[in-house]
């Protein structure tokens, strides 16, 4: 079902699993596959920043990434298709989002306006319409299984998403989204260094809040930076609901900690001088130590880990020199 959409470009395969096991993958395609091995020779010790048995894995593919926009997809995502039948290309629609400008200091309620059909509407300030802000980030959604937590898992077994809202909107500066990791797209070269999924997974109290420590964490430093993140279009189709109960016991302490992590990120102030992503993310990682490691030993741990991802980031992709 892929293949007509990600033939055409490189794929970078993270895999997580036993690193004896050799992955297949079909004929014809540009990539590059890591796995565990790999990931410990190319970062040594710095490799602790990178999560194992976990989603979160997948963020060591941003780090050796040469490209300028980055999708990615969980393994259990298809191609969806719009209301008319038409299979959605989920790639070119992100990288329409990613190519237009952003709209985040005054919300449009027709949405996207630059889109063909719509514009802006009565009153909405001239001085705003060209979009002075650049998008970092494109949310798709996804359909059939809804991306819910464990609670919401175990008491609507049977929901399914069969609602395709044909629209794009710019979340607003100041507002934090639930990112989700599934149908993600942005720009490596304006928020990459940022798009850190944290420490999850094995050896860690906490799972399934990968994507969402990666979306607050973007969204302070792209409402501090001037850039926009979009969400809406394009769908995928979510095949496999995972185990409830497998997720309640990875996302328990994440399902009380964010009572105190939310607010923590919307009292965010980053200082004039962080003027880049990594300055900010610095900061913040700085501000997580400070403010977040009375909740629990872990919000330690996971500065540290911010800092070291940093470090490796900028170890694999140095300035260019003039």
């Amino acid at each position: 079902m892929w293949r007509p959409f990600l033939q055409p470009y490189h794929l970078i395969i993270v895999q997580d699993g036993d690193p004896t096991k050799k992955i297949h993958v079909p004929e014809g395609y540009d990539y590059e596959l890591y796995n565990r091995n790999d990931i410990n020779r190319i970062l040594g010790p710095k490799a602790s920043c990178i999560s194992f048995k976990d989603s979160a894995c997948r963020c060591f593919g941003y780090m050796v990434s040469k490209k300028k926009y980055i999708f990615t997809i969980d393994d259990d995502c298809f191609v969806a298709k719009d209301p008319a039948g038409k299979a959605v290309n989920a790639l070119e629609q992100h990288i329409k989002n990613l190519l237009c400008p952003s709209t985040p200091l005054f919300f449009n309620t027709l949405y996207d306006p630059y889109r063909e059909g719509a514009d802006f509407v009565l009153r909405y300030p001239f001085s705003l319409r060209e979009g002075l802000f650049h998008c970092a980030g494109s949310h798709g959604l996804w359909l059939n299984i809804p991306d819910y937590d464990a609670p919401t898992q175990l008491v609507k077994p049977k929901e399914r998403n069969t609602r395709y809202v044909d629209a794009v909107m710019t979340i607003p500066k100041g507002t934090l989204f639930p990112m989700c990791g599934m149908n993600l797209a942005f720009d490596r070269d304006l928020i990459g260094p940022a798009m850190y999924f944290g420490l999850m997974g094995d050896g860690q109290p906490i799972g399934r809040y990968d994507d969402m420590w990666a979306g607050w964490c973007i969204k302070v430093i792209c409402d501090h930076l001037g850039l926009g993140v979009k969400t809406g279009l394009p769908y995928i189709y979510h095949s496999k609901a995972s185990n409830p109960f497998v997720n309640l016991k990875k996302e328990y302490k994440g399902i009380f900690w964010q009572e105190d992590i939310i607010p923590f990120f919307q009292n965010v102030k980053l200082s004039k001088e962080a003027t880049t992503v990594q300055q900010c993310y610095i900061e913040l990682s700085k501000m997580v130590k400070e403010k977040l490691s009375s909740l629990d030993p872990y919000f330690d741990k996971l500065a540290d880990a911010m800092v070291t991802w940093i470090e490796a980031w900028d170890e694999l992709n140095p300035p260019a020199t003039a």
